[in-house]
C-alpha cells in the first residue's frame, strides 16, 4: 500500500502525526477532520459540513477559499477561524491523487491565545512539534514570573509591615516620636491649622516603684486606649517617651473645644486602673500651642512652647492643662503668671474627701477607691492652669503664662 492509499483509505493514519489537518474534496466538502480541529472547532464529526463554515481568507484575494487551497501556492496561507475570537491559523496545502485536499494547521504565534481559547494540552499536539517545547518553555516563565510576583508582593507587604512597625510604639500601638515628626512635617507642608498637646502622667513613677513596671505598662495600655477613645479619627496620638504623650488636632484650634476634649481625658485617666487586684491611680497634666499664634508654623518652636506649658500647668499643681501664649514669653508678667502654686501629693480619686496625709503609692484594692483621700482642687489656686472640676469647658480658657 502507497503512502497516498494508506491516507486516503485510512486517514486517521496521520491523525497523530498532524492532529490540526483535515481533508476535503474538490468542492470544498469535508471528509475528514483530525482531533484536535475537531476539538478547536466545538467537537462533533465535521464530515459533510463545509471549509468555508470554519475558516475565512485573512487577506482578501480574487480567489475564493476554496480555490485558494485547491491550486495552494508553495507557501503558506493565512486564514482566520469563524468564531467569536477569529483565531489566527497558518495553512498549508497539498492536492492528492484522488482530486481531494489535504491541509495542515498550526495556530503560529496565535498558540497562546488558542491553548487558553480552546483548553489545549500537550496531548492535542504532534509528539514531535516544538509547540510543545514552546509551551513548556512559556509555563515555566509564567510559573517564574508568579513566583516572582508573589515574592515581590510578600516584599512588599514585609516593607510596608517594618515601616508601621519602625513608626509605632510597640507596647501601647500608637505612633511613636518618628511617626509623630512626619505627621507634623506634613501639616506644616501643608500649612494645616492644627493644636498640639504635650501630655505627661502624674504619678506614674510611685506605680512602677510601689506595684512594678507590669502594673506600669498597664497603665500605659489604658492611658493609650483612653487617649484614643477621646479623641477623633483624623487626630494623631504619639508616645514619646516613657510616660510622655503627644496628641495633634489638625484643624483644630478652638480653645473651647480643646478645653473640653482635654478636660474630659484628664477626668478619665484619674478613674482607677486595676492591676492584679490593686488600683494603681494616676493623673495628666498638658501644655498646649496653637498654630494660630504663630507667624510662621515652626514645629521645634511649638514643641517647646508646649513643654512649658506642660511645665506650667505641673508647677501650678498638675491634673490641669495650660495654654501657651508665645507673644506673652518674656513679658513683664511671664514670670509672676507662671508661678508654682503649692504641691500637691495625692492624685484624685473621689469627689468628696479632703485628707492630707494620703500616700498616692500605697495599694489600694477594689472597689475601697471611694474612700481614697483626694486633693482639695476647690481650695488651691492654680493659675494659669485650668480647675478640673469646673464643667464649663469654656471657663477652660482662663489665664496664659
Amino acid at each position: 500500500m502507497t503512502m497516498m492509499s494508506a491516507i486516503t483509505q485510512e486517514p486517521r493514519l496521520l491523525d497523530t502525526l498532524m492532529p490540526m489537518h483535515f481533508r476535503m474534496d474538490p468542492g470544498g466538502t469535508l471528509r475528514h477532520a483530525a482531533p484536535t480541529l475537531v476539538k478547536v472547532v466545538g467537537g462533533g464529526s465535521l464530515d459533510g459540513r463545509h471549509v468555508a463554515d470554519f475558516f475565512d481568507l485573512r487577506r482578501s484575494t480574487q480567489m475564493s477559499l476554496v480555490e485558494r487551497l485547491s491550486d495552494p501556492p508553495a507557501g503558506k496561507i493565512h486564514l482566520r477561524m469563524r468564531d467569536s475570537y477569529r483565531t489566527q491559523v497558518i495553512a498549508a496545502a497539498a492536492r492528492l491523487p484522488s482530486g481531494d485536499v489535504l491541509v495542515n494547521l498550526s495556530f503560529g504565534i496565535a498558540i497562546l491565545d488558542a491553548v487558553s481559547r480552546y483548553h489545549l494540552a500537550g496531548s492535542d499536539f504532534a509528539p514531535t512539534d516544538l509547540t510543545l517545547e514552546m509551551l513548556y518553555l512559556v509555563e515555566a516563565n509564567m510559573a517564574a514570573m508568579n513566583e516572582s510576583r508573589d515574592l515581590n508582593r510578600r516584599l512588599q507587604t514585609a516593607r510596608i509591615e517594618a515601616e508601621a512597625q519602625a513608626q509605632t510604639d510597640t507596647l501601647t500601638g500608637l505612633k511613636n516620636r518618628r511617626a509623630l515628626d512626619t505627621v507634623l512635617s506634613r501639616l506644616a507642608a501643608r500649612s494645616t491649622p492644627f493644636s498640639l498637646v504635650h501630655l505627661d502622667l502624674d504619678y506614674f513613677k510611685a506605680v512602677n516603684d510601689n506595684h512594678g513596671h507590669a502594673a506600669g505598662d498597664r497603665v500605659l495600655v489604658d492611658v493609650a486606649r483612653i487617649l484614643l477613645e477621646e479623641t477623633r479619627e483624623e487626630d494623631a496620638v504619639a508616645r514619646i517617651g516613657g510616660d510622655e504623650f503627644v496628641l495633634v488636632f489638625p484643624g483644630l484650634t478652638d480653645r473651647t473645644r480643646l478645653g473640653a476634649i482635654l478636660k474630659r481625658t484628664i477626668r478619665r485617666l484619674e478613674e482607677p486602673i486595676f492591676h492584679g487586684g490593686t488600683a494603681c491611680r494616676i493623673s495628666s497634666s498638658a501644655g498646649v500651642v496653637q498654630t494660630s499664634q504663630y507667624d510662621v508654623i515652626d514645629i521645634d518652636r511649638m514643641h517647646r512652647d508646649a513643654d512649658r506649658a506642660l511645665y506650667a500647668s505641673k508647677e501650678a499643681g498638675r491634673a490641669r492643662f495650660t495654654f501657651h501664649d508665645p507673644g506673652s514669653m518674656g513679658g513683664p508678667d511671664a514670670k509672676q503668671a507662671a508661678a508654682p502654686a503649692p504641691p500637691r501629693s495625692t492624685p484624685p480619686v473621689g469627689p468628696d474627701v479632703r485628707k492630707t496625709d494620703f500616700d498616692p503609692a500605697a495599694p489600694q484594692e477594689p472597689g475601697g477607691v471611694a474612700d481614697a483621700p483626694v486633693r482639695d482642687l476647690d481650695r488651691e489656686a492654680a493659675p494659669p492652669a485650668v480647675d478640673m472640676q469646673d464643667d464649663d469647658p469654656a471657663t477652660g480658657e482662663v489665664e496664659l503664662f
